[in-house]
């Protein structure tokens, strides 16, 4: 099979970026073409602000770029991670003028809220989903500018009234259940949602031995760092947390670190000693306060074996089964946090049971042959249609 891929890296890398080089060394293992298309946001520094706001909403050189280089090449689909803001949705119109099937992939909520997250002022927000953006462009939602957050609502907006979203593409991807339902309601058509999760690479099971948990991620307050910190002021000494990363919240974390000897701040760390202490931990914390995506620390904490202690908020509501592969509770709320770490510590025999149920959870769904498995299902479905039609 030959395979477009489109991406538009950021500027920073993250979680999206290392999915789409990990699902192109998947594919070319397994012996498939893949030709790639590829920019940079490193571009954005030498585009004047007139010329790129333009391009986020029409890119008409990638247009033809594209377009010649699907004539040339004839993949057999053309799957899109991120086209934003360099490529735009130009592409969608250059794969269907040479008739070929052409895939989204969703990692966020960019369709639907001009910052991608459906979160503002540290709370969910969904004031914009399934509407025209005017509030957020109001508040700025993007970088703080009016004129930023209007050239993506423009975006937005314009291709809505084309029906871009709903008649020029073939199938959109989603991380979880809830992810879907939450496209669904925005307006996308159901029947052209469907749900593969993300891959890591295969672990081996933890022992889960040591007397600590974990959290692991960015320090900004979505991520829920402030309901963590005031968590084990309530819980004492009854267990270590160990923080891992780093962020805007960095100074509130090594502050909290000098007062309370419970909590060690490690820093940034390399993802082999990241999937070591996974596998060490007794559980891993991820309080977000935002509906996420699919997280890959819940991920490599499966595959390590090492149950989870999440917010019952967005796709952790639905990732993490409460008593079976983890605990939930209220986001925000640090006191029923508080209460699950002693859950976890007083029931030591079901918590043992629950790292065997988290690594078959893994082996389930989220192993390279699961994805493989789902992502030629995909292909072959979405090119035999399209040949129908």
């Amino acid at each position: 099979m030959k395979i477009l891929i489109v991406h538009n890296r950021y500027l920073i890398r993250g979680g999206e970026d290392e999915c789409v080089d990990s699902e192109i060394a998947l594919l070319e293992s397994h012996g498939h073409q893949i030709i790639k298309y590829i920019q940079n946001n490193d571009k954005i520094k030498n585009i004047p602000k007139w010329k790129l706001g333009i391009r986020t909403i029409w890119n008409q050189q990638d247009y033809w770029q594209i377009r010649d280089l699907i004539s040339r090449e004839k993949p057999d689909v053309v799957h899109v991670h991120n086209f934003f803001p360099l490529v735009s949705p130009a592409v969608y119109y250059a794969a269907n003028h040479e008739q070929t099937p052409v895939i989204q992939s969703l990692h966020n909520y960019r369709l639907w809220c001009l910052n991608a997250y459906l979160f503002r002022n540290d709370q969910v927000c969904e004031d914009c989903l399934g509407k025209i953006p005017i509030l957020g462009v109001a508040r700025k939602c993007y970088r703080e500018s009016y004129v930023a957050s209007a050239t993506i609502a423009s975006m937005l907006t314009i291709h809505r009234a084309l029906g871009t979203w709903q008649k020029m593409v073939d199938a959109y991807l989603v991380l979880t259940e809830f992810a879907k339902a939450k496209f669904i309601e925005g307006g996308l058509p159901a029947s052209k949602i469907l749900i593969k999760p993300n891959f890591i690479s295969e672990q081996e099971v933890g022992s889960g031995d040591q007397d600590f948990v974990l959290s692991v991620g960015r320090l900004s307050s979505e991520k829920g760092i402030s309901t963590l910190l005031n968590a084990w002021q309530q819980l004492g000494d009854k267990i270590p947390l160990k923080i891992v990363g780093d962020g805007d919240l960095q100074p509130l974390v090594e502050q909290a670190a000098q007062h309370n000897r419970s909590i060690e701040y490690l820093g940034r760390k390399p993802i082999e000693q990241v999937y070591e202490l996974m596998g060490q931990a007794k559980a891993l914390i991820f309080p977000s306060l935002c509906f996420e995506g699919l997280p890959r620390t819940i991920v490599e904490s499966f595959a390590k074996g090492t149950p989870v202690i999440a917010s019952n908020l967005g796709s952790m509501s639905s990732l993490i089964s409460h008593q079976k592969t983890g605990l939930h509770f209220t986001p925000g709320d640090t006191q029923e946090l508080a209460n699950q770490v002693d859950w976890m510590l007083n029931n030591p025999e079901n918590w043992q049971r629950m790292r065997i149920l988290a690594r078959q959870e893994f082996e389930a769904k989220y192993t390279a042959k699961a994805n493989y498995r789902k992502s030629m299902e995909i292909y072959t479905n979405l090119i035999a249609t399209k040949a129908v039609r």
